[in-house]
């Protein structure tokens, strides 16, 4: 069992002003905040992140939009961190997220779906690692 996750609120919930709402349900839900901050990712940061889709068809899209604004990254901390995190935003189509979760209530689209989460424990700490040096963790 994981006790860290990492999330990123993307671009299209910064830019409608849900930052707070998501935190908020966020930590309502149980989890800690370990590091946090409020970014922009440049596209070749962007690129570098999502590296594990460069074959995929949404990658350029996918990119472009993840370097269109702000950002904020965290790293999360509970007992089952990474599992309940998933279970905590729901599907990535928000029209098949379960009610109550961040994405029913603030995505829109599949592509602009409010928040990333880790799906694996190795994927958390690789992505945590990106964005946060030791000094920025607590």
């Amino acid at each position: 069992m994981s006790n860290k996750t990492f999330t990123m609120i993307k671009p299209d919930a910064t830019a409608k002003g849900h930052t707070g709402a998501i935190l908020d349900q966020i930590i309502k839900a149980g989890f800690s905040i370990k590091a946090m901050k409020w970014t922009r990712l440049t596209t070749a940061q962007a690129g570098e992140f999502y590296a594990v889709h460069k074959e995929r068809p949404f990658y350029g899209e996918l990119v472009a939009f993840m370097s269109s604004g702000p950002i904020v990254a965290a790293i999360l901390e509970k007992d089952n961190a990474v599992a309940d995190f998933r279970t905590l935003i729901g599907a990535t189509d928000p029209a098949k997220a379960e009610e109550g979760t961040i994405r029913k209530n603030f995505a829109s689209s599949v592509g602009e779906n409010a928040v990333h989460g880790s799906d694996s424990d190795e994927n958390a700490a690789i992505e945590g690692s990106f964005f946060f040096s030791g000094l920025e963790r607590f």
